[in-house]
């Protein structure tokens, strides 16, 4: 069984940072491209972040570029998302995914793997 989790979401004022972890297992993790999205309300979901299988190389939406980092650790088969200088637009239920195919997650075609959701709310 597949599972992708998220946590590290909560409450923060603007300006603040939160790290957010997927913890990954059912899959044969260092074959899976990872993917950060996220949906704000009335909102479509938005890529923001993708890693690829050896965690050397990402890639960010403008939205978040030079605010939001993804790391993996394919030891402990966990990506995490250090996000700073989080504004209320940030504000949003944030999810993995994981796929084998890299170009897949980053055109926001979707993914096999999903995560249940963690929500950030930035307060101004």
């Amino acid at each position: 069984q597949v599972q992708l989790v998220e946590s590290g979401g909560g409450m923060v004022q603007a300006g603040g940072s939160l790290r957010l972890s997927c913890a990954v297992s059912g899959l044969p993790f260092s074959d899976y491209y990872i993917g950060w999205f996220r949906r704000a309300p009335g909102k479509a979901r938005e890529f923001l972040a993708g890693i690829s299988w050896s965690g050397l190389v990402t890639r960010y939406a403008d939205s978040v570029k030079g605010r939001f980092t993804a790391s993996r650790d394919n030891t402990k088969n966990t990506v995490d998302l250090q996000m700073n200088s989080l504004k209320p637009e940030d504000t949003a239920v944030y999810y993995c995914a994981a796929d084998p195919s890299g170009s897949r997650i980053r055109v926001g075609d979707g993914a096999d793997y999903w995560g249940q959701g963690t929500q950030v709310t930035v307060s101004s």
